[in-house]
């Protein structure tokens, strides 16, 4: 018998308080009036009749109530010798639930070797494990065959894909944790993209035995949807294209019929040829779809091995051409020509371009419009620049081009910052500039195809501090930069949009970037249209915690909580299906989730490989070595019987303190 914290014993000097209370207390007496003493003989009265114990059985509950929470807190515990068989290993029974083992009856099948090894193995130590998105312990270890069998038979088929990776981390820290053999038992129908990149990742803990059981048909053909790639907005329905690319795994040359469907209804279908174990590709032009969120579906016509990756989901919103303001200087009547005309020059309609003289821009409600322009602007009227702060900081988008008149301000607008001044490059020997930096992860500079050529004739210096240089010319001066604000963002061009500061407009990278930068702001270019299984779902950004974040799951559950809800950056799909989504800033949106194509190869690892996997720990001890008996120690703590036990004794205390202490006070 031990104790885990003996200090606690130091609690037990408590048990003197109920004696000190018993022993000492004090006999009263309340002096009555009387006439004369004189016939009162006097003498000395003993008081030890009034010193002894009173209420012994209280004072007993309450000394065994101290005593009680005093060894409870001390944590006491006795080691126990268990016999066990020397050198028997922990069984795990891994059962692979994942995406390809809706083949055929892979998945019964594994459960069937595994139910039969459990019978035949009746009362060895064993955990059941499930492999899919990542690993699942369904069990401790038991050697009840029922409690095995029963998580053995909970296991259903999921959407996630398998890694023999995870899978091997998995038996590593079990056997790091029971400090035992381990003999492995994968029951799966061994996919070859399960494996990692790396072989060492494989590696089974020394003394562990690795048994593999595949469950794979050879040679099984299997045709899938692999990729649809299409536009998250559509404006214009007969100029919306989409592609859809089929994979053929091990499987022979095909003709495959395509259907498209959007909210169930079969839009346009196609034929492709599929190569033998190649893909092919078929292209969609126009879709007729109504108009809000759409659930599109890409499906084959294929009786193969895998039916559940014949199809596969999209999602896509159908809406009118987004608006556009302008607020622009009355006497620069380019920055609109240029920027409307770029717009109107990209492949689809998406955006048109409302432009106001700052003094007509009093009234307009902006929260009519997708985004905001305001182009080299020399004074905004107090009440327009508040409009556009309250615009910027409930989650609108705010592009910022400077020239020489807005220099004058000494400010940006709407953030604020300070400019120190003005450069014009043609005063210069050099004449003009040129981009030296950009960031190719910001889509309007990274699709805006080249840059080079460009000349930049003036531009407004500012140090652009705690925000994201997107941007740079060769001096290193920032030309393009990002500051989010409130729950929005503002970008800053530090040149105008029209030809006098630079001649961008003139070059056809004027176009790529018009169309990529009003995507951006107007947010059309943060959805994605689908997401495989396993992926992340922005939610919010870093900033934006104050407003909760709706996801409805496939079955129109939420599956976030309340505090998840209002504070979650992301969330990770883990099931096939479409998934709404509804932000912070008020925009609804439609996810669509599809299980990952890797898993639609069915090719199994060559039998060199299982060899090589399953040589990787060592083999288990000698059979002769396994039948002896050995003895363990094992630790059993028993401080919740004292904790009950003290729960009693205050009952008993309290019941008895009141009984009898209350017929004191009556008396």
């Amino acid at each position: 018998m031990g104790f885990l914290a003996p200090w606690f014993l130091a609690g037990a000097a408590a048990l003197g308080l109920p004696v000190y209370i018993h022993l000492l207390r004090q006999h009263k007496t309340e002096p009555l009036p009387f006439s004369s003493l004189m016939f009162f003989e006097q003498r000395t009265q003993s008081s030890i009749k009034h010193r002894r114990l009173r209420y012994l059985l209280l004072m007993a509950l309450r000394l065994a109530l101290l005593a009680l929470i005093v060894l409870g807190f001390a944590g006491p515990f006795w080691k126990s010798n268990e016999l066990a068989r020397k050198g028997e290993p922990i069984i795990v029974l891994a059962i692979d639930e994942s995406f390809s083992m809706r083949s055929g009856s892979h998945l019964a099948d594994a459960k069937r070797e595994a139910l039969r090894w459990i019978a035949g193995k009746g009362g060895a130590r064993a955990q059941v494990m499930a492999l899919g998105q990542g690993t699942r312990l369904l069990t401790q270890v038991e050697r009840d065959a029922g409690t095995l069998r029963a998580a053995v038979e909970s296991i259903q088929p999921t959407d996630g894909k398998a890694s023999f990776g995870e899978f091997a981390r998995a038996v590593r820290s079990i056997a790091a944790a029971e400090k035992a053999p381990i003999e492995a038992h994968l029951f799966s129908d061994l996919q070859q993209t399960a494996l990692p990149t790396g072989f060492s990742d494989l590696q089974m803990p020394d003394g562990a035995k690795l048994v593999l059981h595949s469950v794979a048909a050879k040679g099984a053909a299997n045709w899938a949807v692999e990729t649809v790639i299409a536009p998250s907005t559509i404006w214009d329905t007969k100029k919306a294209r989409l592609q859809v690319t089929v994979a053929g795994y091990g499987a022979p040359a095909s003709t495959r019929n395509v259907t498209l469907a959007a909210n169930g209804r079969v839009v346009a279908s196609k034929p492709v040829n599929v190569p033998a174990n190649g893909r092919a590709t078929v292209e969609f032009i126009g879709l007729d779809a109504p108009y809000g969120l759409v659930k599109g579906e890409a499906r084959i016509d294929a009786s193969d091995a895998l039916a559940a990756d014949n199809a596969m989901r999209f999602a896509l919103e159908r809406a009118d051409p987004k608006k556009g303001l302008m607020i622009h200087e009355s006497r620069d009547g380019q920055s609109p020509l240029y920027f409307r005309a770029a717009l109107g020059s990209a492949g689809e309609a998406a955006f048109s371009l409302d432009a106001v003289a700052v003094e007509q821009a009093g009234g307009l409600n902006l929260s009519r419009y997708s985004f905001v322009i305001v182009a080299d602007v020399l004074s905004l009227p107090a009440n327009v620049e508040d409009q556009l702060k309250n615009y910027v900081n409930s989650g609108g988008s705010i592009l910022v081009a400077m020239g020489p008149a807005s220099a004058r301000r000494g400010k940006i607008p709407v953030i604020g910052d300070a400019m120190s001044e003005g450069r014009y490059y043609a005063r210069d020997g050099a004449r003009f500039d040129t981009v030296g930096e950009v960031d190719r992860s910001f889509a309007p500079v990274g699709k805006a195809a080249n840059w080079e050529g460009v000349k930049f004739y003036y531009v407004v210096k500012t140090d652009a501090r705690d925000a994201r240089v997107l941007a740079r010319l060769t001096d290193r001066t920032p030309l393009l930069f990002e500051r989010r604000v409130g729950e929005g963002r503002v970008v800053v061009f530090t040149s105008g949009l029209d030809k006098l500061t630079n001649d961008f407009p003139l070059f056809p990278a004027f176009v790529a970037f018009t169309e990529q930068m009003a995507r951006y702001l107007a947010g059309v270019e943060d959805q994605r249209s689908a997401t495989p299984v396993g992926g992340n779902v922005e939610l919010r950004a870093a900033r934006e915690r104050s407003v909760s974040v709706e996801v409805i799951d496939p079955e129109g559950k939420r599956p976030l909580s309340l505090t998840d809800a209002a504070k979650a950056q992301s969330f990770t799909v883990d099931r096939e299906g479409f998934y709404e989504v509804r932000r912070a800033n008020g925009r609804h949106e439609m996810i669509a989730v599809n299980a990952d194509r890797r898993e639609s190869d069915l090719t199994p690892i060559t039998e060199e490989t299982q060899k090589l996997w399953s040589a990787t720990g060592a083999q288990p001890p000698a059979a002769a070595d396994a039948g002896a008996l050995e003895k363990s120690e094992r630790v059993r703590p028993f401080w919740w019987p004292l904790l009950l036990l003290a729960a009693a004794a205050a009952i008993a205390e309290s019941i008895y303190a009141s009984r009898y202490l209350g017929v004191e006070q009556e008396a």
